[in-house]
């Protein structure tokens, strides 16, 4: 299969929202010699990042829209376009090559339509851009609904926050401090001829100046680094763990957290590592046992605690909430595709359910870090006002940091151009027990 191709078919699953390109895109890749799986990855993410811009190109450029059955032509046509207006491909071999995609899409009648659209933009794709980026949203590639929010929570970010979500993310490192330590591995970085700096708010962390296959870092099949970004790396120190506690980590997949979480305190009783899909337990296992760690791995969903709960309670707890992901954009652009307006609040309400119910786990005196890799407000700070409004033994802990900017409750890390991602902590402490129905029948 051609590289534009099975860019186009992995898109074309993301656009009828039927997949995510994480899901979609590996499929693709087994029809496609490995030569070319850097260059399909480069066009289906690269087309995804620039989505909302390019399709305003091809509403101004088309006749009329495409059909819901040539979806997947609509696609080829975007990737075509990503391809000459942010690449660099020669003019002629990106406009000759998806053309010809469409033979072998099986949709030679497509050919003439996709050729002079290309041609059009080779020679007039600045005055045309010029009449799409009259939008301010469009000049951005953000969907309109998610440049309002940011616009509105964000006003004098607002630039930073879009400019930074339409770069490539640096590739990121987490020192396990078990095996070694930030110095060294820095050392060993630049004996292997890796280009590193230090991160600038996590103590464990590096960043490298290019990205690279992690197979090619020192040491990493043997667990001494995991890649993990700088913000995700700032939870587990807020959980001040001591040693003979029990930890839960829930929505725990695909382990960092809880990696961290053993790395930073070797003498603790127990991890319990908790996440939905059993199937996302694998990659958490595989985690672990490159690290030479253990942890008790459950599947439930975290809210139900009769399923999975012994009714032991637990001295910490890390909540990677299923949110938005607006923070993590630049690492799955996808998601200017896939998430709606409407989404925000049904996450919202999610996070107040699990918070509700993982606290009824946590013992008295005990920590409990909430998290989420988002940027919006509604999922972070307020749900957590809301949270301690219905929970009068909860306290929020202002934590000093240097990083991220401070909220009513918690700090909002927002992504850097060239740094962390996006990223929301919280710290609550519970000062007296205020048990539900679930706990008082454990107790029974």
């Amino acid at each position: 299969m051609s590289p534009r191709l099975a860019a186009a078919r992995a898109l074309t699953a993301v656009m009828a929202g039927k997949a995510s390109l994480g899901s979609s895109l590996p499929r693709q890749l087994q029809d496609v010699p490995p030569r070319d799986h850097a260059l399909v990855q480069e066009l289906a993410f690269g087309t995804a990042r620039w989505y909302t811009r390019l399709d305003a190109l091809t509403r101004d450029l088309l006749n009329k829209p495409v059909k819901a059955a040539d979806l997947d032509l609509q696609a080829l046509l975007l990737v075509g376009l990503y391809q000459l207006l942010y690449l660099r491909v020669p003019a002629h071999a990106a406009i000759a090559a998806t053309v010809d995609a469409a033979t072998e899409m099986g949709k030679p009648w497509a050919k003439g339509m996709l050729n002079a659209v290309l041609r059009r933009v080779q020679r007039e794709g600045e005055a045309l851009l010029t009449v799409v980026d009259q939008s301010s949203s469009q000049r951005v590639s953000h969907p309109g609904w998610l440049f309002k929010r940011l616009q509105r929570a964000w006003p004098d970010q607002l630039d930073a926050i879009t400019s930074a979500n339409n770069l490539h993310p640096p590739l990121t490192l987490r020192i396990n401090l078990r095996q070694t330590d930030r110095d060294n591995y820095l050392q060993q970085l630049q004996a292997a001829g890796i280009a590193a700096s230090a991160c600038r708010y996590s103590a464990v962390g590096i960043q490298l100046a290019q990205a690279c296959d992690v197979q090619q870092l020192p040491g990493f099949a043997d667990g001494l680094v995991s890649v993990q970004d700088e913000a995700a790396q700032l939870a587990a120190p807020l959980l001040e763990l001591q040693p003979g506690q029990r930890v839960l980590d829930a929505c725990c997949a695909p382990g960092g957290k809880t990696c961290q979480i053993l790395e930073q305190q070797p003498a603790l009783h127990e991890v319990v590592a908790l996440d939905l899909e059993p199937a996302r337990l694998k990659r958490v296992a595989e985690n672990l046992e490159r690290l030479h760690l253990t942890a008790t791995l459950k599947a439930a969903d975290a809210r139900a605690l009769a399923d999975w709960w012994d009714g032991t309670p637990f001295q910490r707890i890390l909540l990677d909430a299923p949110c938005s992901a607006t923070g993590v954009i630049r690492r799955h652009p996808d998601i200017k595709l896939t998430r709606t307006a409407a989404d925000i609040k049904a996450l919202a309400s999610l996070q107040g359910e699990m918070l509700d119910q993982l606290w009824q786990t946590l013992a008295v005196g005990g920590i409990l870090v909430y998290a989420t890799c988002s940027v919006l407000p509604e999922e972070n700070t307020q749900v957590i006002e809301a949270f301690l409004a219905r929970q009068p033994g909860a306290r929020a802990v202002d934590f000093a940091a240097d990083f991220g900017v401070a909220q009513p409750c918690g700090r909002q890390l927002l992504p850097q151009s060239d740094g962390h991602d996006g990223f929301y902590l919280a710290k609550l402490v519970k000062l007296s027990a205020s048990p539900g129905r679930l706990l008082k029948e454990t107790a029974q």
